[in-house]
């Protein structure tokens, strides 16, 4: 399983790309025209010891905070897996590839899908944080290789366990670390 980070995820969704990624999906007409004026012509600034600097146009990103920012960036990723053959998981900004791997076909197919992926994310402008993409080597019987696995250039972090949505996954299948978070903060409660 190979866990994917997104540089930034929710701030670099070009605007005018998601418009036309939304119009290809069907939105049009007013629900169009609400997430373009939601969207567009926006403004920021930074205040610090109560000096304004000038105010600038924001050209990316999805608003969060709210249930349509997660969507709008599901939205523009969808396609992230038109080139691979692995399986994907999408969750917001949550998002991981697995493959049984259990031959040198398998681990091939699986570096190509990663060549892919980062070459899909040039091209979409969402770049992957590479230093925190991480792989986790699941062997339940698959006689898994392990083998190394490369991002735009740099060999994956190999883990034990990660934290999946609020979730401890571990490479052996074992809930006890889930299990001992979960206790830990119920006697801190």
């Amino acid at each position: 399983m190979i866990y994917l980070d997104f540089q930034k995820a929710f701030d670099r969704v070009p605007h005018e790309r998601l418009i036309l990624k939304l119009a290809a999906h069907g939105i049009d007409g007013k629900q169009l025209e609400c997430i373009e004026k939601w969207l567009l012509d926006r403004k920021q600034r930074v205040v610090i010891n109560g000096v304004f600097s000038g105010r600038k146009d924001v050209l990316s990103g999805v608003p969060q905070g709210c249930v349509l920012g997660p969507l709008l960036f599901v939205i523009y990723i969808n396609y992230i897996d038109e080139f691979i053959v692995s399986l994907i998981l999408k969750f917001a900004d949550d998002t991981k590839i697995y493959h049984v791997v259990n031959s040198s076909t398998a681990i091939e197919n699986l570096r190509s899908d990663l060549h892919n992926l980062v070459a899909w994310s040039n091209e979409w402008q969402m770049l992957f944080n590479v230093k925190k993409c991480k792989v986790m080597h699941l062997d339940k019987g698959y006689n898994n290789p392990k083998a190394d696995y490369v991002m735009d250039g740099s060999v994956l972090q190999s883990v034990s366990e990660d934290n999946d949505l609020g979730v401890i996954v571990s490479d052996d299948f074992k809930w006890e670390k889930q299990c001992c978070e979960a206790m830990k903060k119920l006697i801190e409660y």
